[in-house]
This record gives structure tokens, C-alpha cells and sequence, in this order.
């Protein structure tokens, strides 16, 4: 919530007569600037920003503005913030909750702190345009969303190498999942428990399925069709966050994904119990593959899918779907040769310096095609198998899976960190 700005009592008290009777002292941060800072903040956190860009991001837009003294601490539900000279510091504190990722309004967002930045719009114009941005809905239907999430999903479970009935089986969960999705988004109290609950219909739905059309790889399957909600992403950005030292997001953020990946496991296990009592212990089965240009042709799908889940603005769609080829291309050459951690690096690393010049180019953020075309690397469905592995007793497998995540995470992290040394990401006053 934005503090409106109030004089303190003793400014007003008519007794003392070396006190100025006006709404602000000289030096004192102009409201209108704190007012849109604010505001800016709570958008961009909203929207997806981790913790080190916002506070880079606010930082650079109050400098700009005149704000002397400010302040910054963002967490993955709060946001501090405080301006003025230390003797007369006003702080903030703005309760937030992690919202959806949604590219093409923090790109409009990171537009707006440029224009505010460099004086082509004024702070109070700028916070009516945050609220117009907030408003603005989007531009992908809700079909058009649901329609993503199975082609994620299929395309997914293509790469994990189902085969042609594990493939459709899971561009059906997907599909379903996106229905539910939709949904669960009107109530409250069902957004709560959303993943452990998506997780349950989806395991359940998998055995219904492999019951009724023939017996499926139901590992592959499931994960596939659960691939939106794994929390890969998640653990990346809290692996950065450690590395950048922002401690304090980064081990909120860490323990909120591993909550999410415990959710989804329970979720599973209730379902796959439901499943086996309803239709009876399922055929362990291998799944059979793809021939290669199947997954050539599929290629393209998963980062054309993301689009529309992340929100991404259309025109930024062919830039996306290069960086996704290049993500998933540069890390399979790259395990191919270093191992899968390492690989995972090289795919990052070039992802990261592909966006870098995305946004030098195109005056647009880097985030645009950096998160999507980072998706296939994160380590979202490792981190489930880990899991998985203990939820069945197989402690030892679960450590080294878990383990390999870890090192995924660290690997991917450090390819985004040592990327942003050699391409760092544009000033604010730059990105016009």
C-alpha cells in the first residue's frame, strides 16, 4: 500500500516559531516521486522482477528523480523502502504476494520508469499509467492460454522421450490443466491449495487415461502434463539471489519452491492412489520414443507455447522462439560434450548474452526472451523426481537426484551471472 505523505505534529504546532508551517521541508522527498516509486515497485513485483532488478530498477529511477537516501529490500512477499536523509528517513512497507510472470507488462513497465526517469512523464502521469498497465488485459484469450499449456505439455513430453501416446496423453492433461487453471483462478480459497490439488486430477486423470487407451510411460506423462507448474524457475532466480547476496529473497523464494515441488509430489501420490484403486496398479512400461525429426519439428512449440503462458507481448514472439531453439540447442551440445551440469551452463550462457543483445538492439528488457528461453534448462522436473524417489523409499536415488538438481541450478545461475559480467544489462535511461 502506497503511505500517503503527512506532516509530522510538531510541524504544525503554532507555539514554536522555528518550524516552517508548509507540507514539506526543504531536502524532504517529493511525494509525487514516492508515490510512483512505490507504486513501480509493486507492479514490477508482481509482474515477476527478481529482487536484484527491482532494487537495481527503483534504485536507478530514484536517483533520477531526486530522491536522496533511498533505500531497498524486496522479499518474495514484501517490499521496504525508504527515502530522506537518515536524521529524517520515511520508510515503507508494502505487503505483496508473488504474482504470475507477465513479460509484456514488465516490459511496458520498465518503459514507463525510463520515460518518468529521463522527465518525458511526470511522476503523478506515471503512476495513472501503472494503473492503466495494471488494467490493461491481455492479449491472449483465455482459450488461446489453455491452448498453450497442452502444446507446452505435449512438446515437453516429446523432449523426456515419451512416445506418440504418452505425447497426446499429456497435451490432454495440459489442456485440462489450463481449464482448471482458469477456474481455480476465480476463487480464492482454491488458489491456495492449486498445486497439490492441479497435481491430484492430473496423476488421477494420467491413470484414467493409460487405463483406458492403452498402458503409458505414467511418469513421463504426468510430469509432462504438470511441466507449467513445476518450480524450476523459482530455484534458479533464489540460486542467483544467494550469488548476489540478496539472502534474505533468496531463501524466502527457495523455501516457497520446495513447498510447491512437496505439494505437487503429494499431490501425485493422493492421485496415483485414487487412480490404482479406481483402475487397478498400473503396467510399468518404457517409453518408446520418437524418431528424430519429430523432435526437430517439435522444437519450436515449447518456447512458441511460453508466449502465451508468460504474457509476452506478440511482436516479441519470433525473438522468443529463437532463444528457446538456442536455450535447448546449446545445452544439449553442450552435455553432449561437458555433462548435463556444465551443459546446462553453456545453454544458459548463450541465452544470456543472446538476450543481452536483444535488449541492446531492441531497446526492450532482457527478461523478454531471457526467462523463456531459459525454461527448458531450469530444473523443475529434477527437483520432482528427487522427490518422488523419497515419497517411494528410495532415499539414495532421491539424494543424487536431488543432489544433480542442486547442481543444475548452481550451473544455470552461474551461466546467467557470468553472462551479465561480460553483456551487463542496460542503465534505465538507456532502454529509450
Amino acid at each position: 500500500m502506497t503511505t500517503p505523505y503527512r506532516t509530522t505534529p510538531h510541524l504544525t504546532t503554532p507555539h514554536r516559531t522555528d518550524e516552517i508551517p508548509v507540507e514539506r521541508r526543504a531536502g524532504e522527498p517529493d511525494p509525487a516521486a514516492v508515490a510512483f516509486v512505490l507504486r513501480l515497485a509493486r507492479a514490477l513485483h508482481v509482474h515477476g522482477h527478481s529482487a536484484p532488478r527491482l532494487e537495481d530498477v527503483l534504485g536507478a529511477v530514484s536517483d533520477r528523480l531526486g530522491l536522496v537516501g533511498h533505500r531497498f529490500f524486496s522479499t518474495p512477499t514484501s517490499i521496504m523502502a525508504a527515502f530522506g536523509p537518515e536524521a529524517r528517513q520515511r520508510a515503507h512497507l508494502l505487503r505483496v504476494e508473488p504474482g504470475e510472470v507477465n513479460l509484456g507488462k514488465l516490459a511496458e513497465l520498465e518503459r514507463l520508469s525510463a520515460d518518468v526517469a529521463t522527465g518525458r512523464v511526470s511522476p503523478d502521469q506515471g503512476t495513472a499509467e501503472i494503473a492503466r498497465i495494471d488494467a490493461a488485459p491481455s492479449a491472449y484469450g483465455p482459450g488461446l492460454v489453455t491452448l498453450a499449456h497442452g502444446v507446452l505439455s505435449g512438446a515437453v513430453c516429446q523432449f523426456l522421450g515419451g512416445g506418440g501416446r504418452e505425447i497426446a496423453a499429456a497435451a490432454a492433461l495440459g489442456l485440462g490443466l489450463g481449464l482448471f487453471s482458469r477456474e481455480a483462478g476465480r476463487h480464492a480459497r482454491v488458489g491456495r491449495v492449486f498445486e497439490p490439488l492441479a497435481a491430484f486430477l492430473v496423476s488421477a486423470s494420467a491413470m484414467g487415461l493409460a487405463w483406458a487407451a492403452g498402458p503409458l510411460s505414467l511418469f513421463v506423462t504426468t510430469l509432462a502434463g504438470l511441466i507449467v507448474l513445476m518450480p524450476g524457475l523459482t530455484l534458479t532466480t533464489a540460486i542467483s539471489e544467494l550469488a548476489t547476496r540478496n539472502l534474505a529473497s533468496a531463501t524466502a523464494r527457495m523455501s516457497g519452491a520446495f513447498m510447491t515441488l512437496l505439494g505437487i509430489v503429494f499431490g501425485v501420490a493422493l492421485g496415483t492412489r485414487l487412480g490404482t484403486a479406481l483402475f487397478g496398479a498400473p503396467v510399468p512400461v518404457a517409453p518408446p520414443g520418437t524418431p528424430g525429426w519429430v523432435g526437430l519439428a517439435t522444437l519450436p512449440l515449447a518456447p512458441l507455447a511460453s508466449v502465451a503462458i508468460l504474457r509476452a507481448a506478440p511482436r516479441d514472439a519470433p525473438w522468443i522462439v529463437a532463444a528457446g531453439i538456442l536455450g535447448v540447442a546449446g545445452g544439449r551440445l553442450g552435455a553432449s560434450s561437458l555433462g548435463v551440469e556444465l551443459g546446462t551452463f553453456a545453454g544458459a550462457f548463450v541465452v544470456a548474452l543472446a538476450s543481452s543483445a536483444y535488449e541492446r538492439w531492441r531497446r526492450r528488457p532482457a527478461a523478454v526472451v531471457l526467462v523463456p528461453g531459459i525454461l527448458m534448462l531450469v530444473p523443475g522436473s529434477v527437483g520432482y523426481r528427487s522427490l518422488s524417489s523419497f515419497l517411494e523409499r528410495r532415499t539414495l536415488a532421491g539424494i543424487e537426484t536431488a543432489f544433480s538438481m542442486i547442481l543444475t541450478a548452481v550451473a544455470l545461475a552461474a551461466g546467467l551471472l557470468i553472462a551479465g559480467v561480460l553483456a551487463p544489462e542496460s542503465k534505465i535511461e538507456e532502454t529509450r
